[in-house]
């Protein structure tokens, strides 16, 4: 047969070689074809752990094969929608809020939504600390039409992706490579953040999450006779933020930052009007204790001191040095405005970076909601092993079932072939897209090779049923008419899973993928595969 020929008769067979080819070099060689984690992520709610699988192969692992966390927990707060507030008295409505309701400047805001073309109020506090009615009626006191049927629990949808960046930011900055932040929204049309990391214990998640990264560099120093605190730098005030660093021949450990331009010639004002630029200023700084490192904000000498704040609570004071408090009364800062954080711990100084680096929360998460998922690393080792010995026995199983059946090597051999094809391609797509397997897709795969199979069977009954094959047409004809079966099943199963692919239901999404993507590749290559080899084998037609 000249090759023009064959390709032509065997074409379905050389693409079956062609898909697991491809798979084979996505799976192990180093790299393998593309990786794009955007697909990965569509494809999968419950993905966790991105990192590279060790071992011989190019294969992810999620969190039931890797170990980690998954955590998912509603939003504090709650909104009144479809206000009318003039543009220019936002900033009022959200004071006014302030002092009615009792919360901190960052607990409330007032912004324009573009797509109800209305203006919006949040309140990031639960409902035992503020009403519904407490709150319409702040905003009443604000001049603004609003009634207690205006105001429903949750967020918007801008801060609720607004915590999401923040959340990526926060575990992208621990270095939890392979960490993931998403929305959920349940049946009942409540949101959760869902976040999920690998190699982290839930509690290490919860502590991670429950700070909301409020960092503020507030000036402690005398006025008329007394101390007083004011906030001096903000988040927003910095323009760059270095990581955790440690400074060997001085012993402490600190954060470099530069400030805004913008902020710059201000701050460098403060600190002279406030005096730490003086002879008296700097370098006095009598709240810290030298040995505890403990804050004591009672000392009865008037005392310069620049405290780091991160959530309310002082983390460091430190006085204005020599060189930079000079360098400002000159007016020579302002022209490069950087400056290091000083903190007690190399902890403390990377969890103030993260902070600075992703922003504070804006609204707290509510963990007596939430709900978590965590396995140990050494438990997921287990249940690697126990997939791969389940795999394997599924395996030898069917292979047993369908040579009893036969008794037929020609006919049972190419038929587990061609269903452990569907496994290899499966596989190599996962490892090229980079799609962390979980035990979910595990038993996708168990469910694809049972399938697989079912659906050999019927071709192979439906051909033989009548007596020996003698020709080519006769092959054709019964081969039709059992893949006409097959692709009505095939439809089937599509139809019915389609809505667990789509939905948000966790591990079901996995199971729910992986079975239709092995149908998909069952009806268009593998099972045409067959086929041909099945009549090459039978008629010995080339």
């Amino acid at each position: 047969m000249n090759p023009i020929a064959f390709v032509k008769n065997y074409w379905r067979v050389l693409l079956l070689v062609v898909f697991v080819g491809a798979a084979l070099v996505a799976l192990f060689i180093p790299g393998g074809i593309f990786a794009d984690d955007s697909i990965a992520a569509a494809a999968n709610d419950t993905t966790t752990n991105e990192t590279d699988a060790a071992g011989l192969t190019n294969l992810q692992y999620g969190l039931g094969l890797d170990g980690g966390t998954r955590l998912s927990a509603p939003v504090v707060g709650m909104t009144a929608e479809d206000l009318e507030i003039d543009s220019g008295q936002t900033a009022t409505v959200e004071r006014t809020l302030y002092d009615e309701l009792g919360v901190d400047p960052e607990d409330a805001i007032v912004r324009y939504d573009e797509e109800s073309g209305s203006y919006t109020a949040e309140v990031f506090v639960d409902s035992d600390n503020v009403t519904h009615a407490e709150f319409a009626a702040a905003l009443q006191e604000a001049d603004v039409d609003a009634t207690e049927d205006d105001v429903r629990d949750g967020v918007t949808k801008t801060t609720r992706e607004e915590i999401v960046r923040t959340i990526e930011t926060k575990v992208n900055e621990a270095g939890l490579s392979g960490g993931r932040v998403t929305t959920e929204e349940t049946l009942g049309g409540e949101y959760f953040i869902v976040v999920q990391v690998p190699d982290m214990t839930s509690q290490e998640l919860r502590t991670l999450l429950s700070e909301r990264g409020v960092v503020e560099v507030v000036a402690h120093y005398p006025e008329n006779g007394t101390q007083v605190n004011e906030t001096v730098l903000v988040r927003d005030d910095f323009d760059t933020i270095g990581a955790a660093s440690y400074n060997q021949r001085e012993g402490y450990h600190y954060v470099p930052v530069t400030v805004s331009d913008q902020k710059a010639p201000e701050y460098q004002q403060q600190m002279k009007e406030f005096g730490f630029t003086s002879a008296e200023g700097m370098q006095n700084c009598g709240i810290k204790d030298p040995e505890t490192g403990e804050i004591d904000f009672e000392q009865a000498q008037p005392n310069y001191c620049l405290t780091t704040v991160v959530d309310d609570e002082v983390v460091d004071a430190h006085s204005m040095s020599r060189d930079l408090g000079q360098s400002m009364d000159r007016g020579e800062w302002e022209n490069s405005p950087q400056f290091q954080m000083i903190t007690p711990t190399q902890q403390e100084a990377q969890s103030l970076s993260v902070n600075l680096q992703a922003g504070s929360l804006r609204a707290p998460l509510d963990f007596e909601s939430s709900q978590t998922y965590s396995i140990q690393p050494a438990l997921a080792d287990d249940f690697k092993l126990y997939s791969l010995f389940i795999g394997v026995l599924a395996v030898l199983t069917v292979s047993g079932v369908v040579y009893l059946r036969y008794t037929d090597v020609r006919v049972a051999s190419p038929m587990i072939v061609t269903a452990l094809s569907e496994v290899v391609i499966l596989l190599g797509f996962a490892a090229a897209i980079r799609m962390p397997l979980d035990l979910s897709h595990i038993a996708g795969f168990v469910a694809v090779i049972g399938t697989g199979v079912d659906d050999l069977i019927i071709i192979a009954d439906e051909v033989m049923s009548e007596g020996d094959v003698n020709s080519r047409r006769v092959f054709q004809s019964r081969f039709r008419k059992a893949f006409w079966v097959i692709g009505a099943a095939a439809a089937t199963t599509i139809i019915a899973l389609s809505p667990l692919a789509v939905l948000s239901l966790g591990d079901l999404r996995g199971f729910a993928i992986i079975t239709i993507l092995g149908v998909l590749v069952g009806v268009l290559v593998t099972r045409p595969a067959y086929g041909d080899i099945l009549r090459y084998l039978l008629t010995g037609e080339k």
